[in-house]
């Protein structure tokens, strides 16, 4: 099922069983998409939005839930780092399955062979390669530092 899709699917049910806390989430969710598409509007395209596209929305949002979280736990704030994990897990539900480690090795040795890189210099392709073709499934941040030391080494 389409990724849009299963998200109004979600939304509606979260009506239907008054889950206040899930419904906000899947709110904020589909807020996040229609600003890019309007902003997508507004760069002189039609402001359709691929799945790729919608998962990167969704794994920024894990991503600044997260930042929020951390600073939530440091600054003594549990109750409001509860509630950003809270949001994660309901947003993490909608993205594709996490690649474990092994996968990810596998992934930055084929897209290395794939793209021919031999240095450093290479790792922009590299990196977009990855990007291209496993968006929402590996935490790019990561990866960059593995892929760097793969083309060090």
């Amino acid at each position: 099922m389409e990724l849009r899709t299963r998200l109004q699917a979600a939304t509606k049910e979260a009506m239907k069983a008054k889950n206040s806390a899930r419904l906000s989430t899947l709110r904020l969710i589909g807020a996040a998409i229609k600003d890019r598409e309007i902003a997508a509007r507004g760069d002189d395209g039609d402001g359709t939005l691929t799945e790729g596209d919608l998962i990167l929305i969704l794994s920024r949002m894990v991503k600044q839930r997260q930042e929020s979280a951390k600073a939530y736990e440091e600054g003594g704030r549990l109750e409001l780092a509860a509630k950003e994990e809270e949001e994660i897990g309901i947003i993490q539900e909608f993205l594709p399955r996490q690649m474990d480690a092994q996968e990810i090795r596998a992934a930055i040795e084929a897209a290395i062979i794939d793209q021919e890189a031999a240095s450093l210099r290479d790792m922009g392709r590299v990196m977009a390669l990855l990007k291209e073709r496993h968006a929402g499934r590996m935490d790019f941040g990561a990866v960059g530092s593995m892929v760097k030391e793969r083309l060090l080494g």
